[in-house]
């Protein structure tokens, strides 16, 4: 069995009720449920942590390699575009991780194509719905299966 974190950050929170046209109607609840229950299913455990501050976005980094954590699926939100100490948090530790977002943020607003975290990440799915957290989990349990 191996660990996974499922990490969302600014605004996460909100999921199914902020502007669901954008990023839909699934809560983080459920996205939360649905994801356990596929990690469970092949013998993993996924551990999760939703924060608005970018300090205990940076402190559950760190703590996920005392944990033993294989990879982070790692939907940064807002702090994707603004937060070098998440991607300073992210490159001193020894675990990878995959970035996620839910709209497509090439197809938005100009400051949203940049992203402090895509060069070092694993990969980056992004515009895929929810649906990219699903496929992120099922690559990461590959990827580090013990």
């Amino acid at each position: 069995m191996s660990n996974f974190l499922l990490l969302n950050g600014a605004n996460l929170n909100l999921l199914g009720s902020r502007e669901p046209e954008i990023y839909g109607e699934t809560t983080l609840e459920s996205l939360i449920e649905n994801l356990s229950r596929q990690a469970e299913k092949e013998g993993h455990k996924l551990l999760n942590f939703q924060s608005n501050a970018e300090h205990e976005l940076v402190e559950r980094i760190h703590k996920s390699q005392e944990e033993n954590v294989k990879c982070i699926v790692f939907n940064p939100g807002a702090f994707t575009h603004s937060s070098i100490s998440i991607r300073d948090a992210l490159s001193g530790i020894k675990v990878p991780f995959i970035e996620i977002h839910i709209s497509n943020i090439y197809s938005r607003e100009d400051f949203r194509h940049k992203s402090f975290l895509s060069e070092i990440a694993l990969g980056v799915i992004s515009g895929l719905g929810v649906e990219g957290y699903e496929l992120a989990l099922r690559v990461a349990m590959e990827k580090f299966n013990d």
